[in-house]
């Protein structure tokens, strides 16, 4: 380690402790590492999972849907940038609004949040096994979700470098994928003359089909396909330099997901423009097989169960496991004094890593996947919604940074994008708002008596 990195290194340990918490976690991250953390989040490939259910609601137009979602997001992923620059800290959006919001009410949204993680691990390695297991029908769906997850709470457990070389493998696994489709897809159309038989606007535009109805349809269906962008900030304490890399981070990571959805979607529309005839549930699988056969077919599943149950799925259950740590650190979970625990040789949060692992396995085996998903959305949205209006609590109203700069960053901007937020998040259906509510009561609830009625802050915030 050269001297400016040790006193890179030293500030950022001072900084950790002015917030009030002893720098335990290892910080080996750059910028590099945080962005391909973002993007295998996303998913680059997760357009193939939903574009059948997205092209018929949009006349063919997906590559659209996903501008409108990155425009949707971005003002969301500015707040994250903002609150990771004056809070470089683990848990995310919990410490955000605990600090800059009010203590209490950072817990209900760190609870919010914590349901939208724990579940999503279940969810992916679930899907990914069913996919697995129309390959491999002998085996039972339930022992390909025990080893995906057993695999995930291995490499989590182990370290975060070792999480990030498993991340980086399999982004590159699933950009090679993905410049194959466009090779075999761009020869389809414009030198084989199939399919749109050339440049189209069609995906992009029809002037006769967009209206204010549209956009909001599509910013409804797009935003849910870019959760998990937030997830860079949970790593917080494990970055160099974070008040400068996690920002950086989470915005670029938006973008280039959401550019790498629009490339691949406008390649797919191109070579099968007759959208309404396509399968809802294969339909980017049966247009790989068109453009590059039984080949390319098969690749993509496998590919996809790869990048779902693990990559996906691994870089989730890392994000989860350090909000539960941030949140037992400040002893506000049951069994805060062992979930709250940093493993002495992986400087990780070994037992709330554990801990996420066996309740994933538990979810995904049990549960139904209509209530993971809606848990899932309504959390992460509740979340989001809070983190926004915090942003301007913090900045503009408390700190009085009411200049030009401040009425555009810490006014307009959030303001956006709470209202963009709540509008997609109005949007649920009954039975969404009756499990996300009923999560939000046990979380008020448990609050309630983790803080005496709400009268006891967090130790930490005691001491500051």
């Amino acid at each position: 380690m050269t001297m400016s990195e040790v006193m890179i290194q030293s500030t950022e340990n001072e900084r950790g402790t002015n917030l009030g918490y002893k720098q335990e976690l290892k910080r080996s991250l750059t910028l590099k590492d945080l962005i391909i953390y973002g993007l295998v989040t996303m998913l680059p490939i997760a357009p193939i999972a939903v574009y059948g259910l997205i092209v018929q609601g949009s006349y063919g137009m997906v590559p659209l849907v996903y501008l409108v979602g990155i425009v949707a997001m971005v003002f969301t992923a500015m707040s994250y940038s903002k609150m990771s620059n004056e809070f470089p800290i683990a848990g995310s959006v919990y410490n955000y609004v605990q600090r800059g919001l009010n203590p209490h009410v950072g817990f209900v949204t760190g609870w919010m949040i914590a349901g939208d993680y724990i579940m999503a691990p279940a969810l992916q390695t679930a899907f990914a096994a069913k996919w697995l297991n129309s390959i491999l029908p002998a085996v039972p769906t339930f022992v390909f979700i025990i080893v995906f997850i057993a695999i995930n709470t291995f490499i989590t457990a182990r370290g975060i470098s070792l999480t990030a070389r498993t991340n980086l493998f399999f982004l590159i696994v699933e950009i090679a994928i993905l410049v194959i489709f466009l090779g075999f897809a761009f020869k389809f159309v414009f030198i084989d003359g199939h399919g749109a038989g050339g440049f189209s606007l069609a995906p992009i535009f029809q002037a006769d089909k967009i209206d204010f109805q549209f956009i909001a349809g599509a910013a409804s269906i797009a935003v849910l396909g870019f959760l998990g962008f937030d997830v860079i900030s949970t790593l917080s304490e494990e970055v160099k330099d974070p008040q400068k890399t996690v920002g950086r981070a989470t915005v670029s990571s938006l973008v280039i997901i959401g550019l790498i959805f629009i490339v691949q979607t406008y390649l797919a529309a191109l070579a099968h423009p007759n959208y309404e005839g396509l399968d809802p549930d294969m339909a980017f699988f049966d247009i790989a097989r068109e453009v590059g056969g039984d080949f390319l077919y098969y690749l993509f599943i496998l590919v996809g169960v790869a990048a779902v149950g693990i990559a996906n799925a691994l870089a989730i259950q890392s994000a989860i496991s350090r909000i539960i740590y941030s949140m037992s650190r400040d002893k506000l979970l049951p069994f805060s004094g062992k979930l709250g625990n940093i493993h002495p040789k992986y400087k990780t949060p070994f037992n709330a890593t554990i801990f996420v692992g066996i309740v994933s396995l538990f979810v995904a085996l049990l549960g139904s996947i209509e209530m993971i998903v809606q848990l899932i959305n309504f959390g992460a949205l509740t979340a989001f919604m809070v983190l926004n209006l915090t942003v301007f609590n913090h900045f503009y109203v408390k700190k009085g940074r009411r200049d030009v700069k401040g009425l555009i960053h810490y006014l307009l901007l959030p303001m956006i994008g709470f209202l963009i937020i709540l509008y997609v998040w109005s949007g649920f259906d009954r039975m969404t708002f009756i499990v996300g509510i009923s999560w939000m009561v046990v979380g008020v609830v448990m609050g309630a008596v983790k803080s005496k009625g709400y009268k006891q802050l967090p130790p930490v915030m005691k001491d500051m």
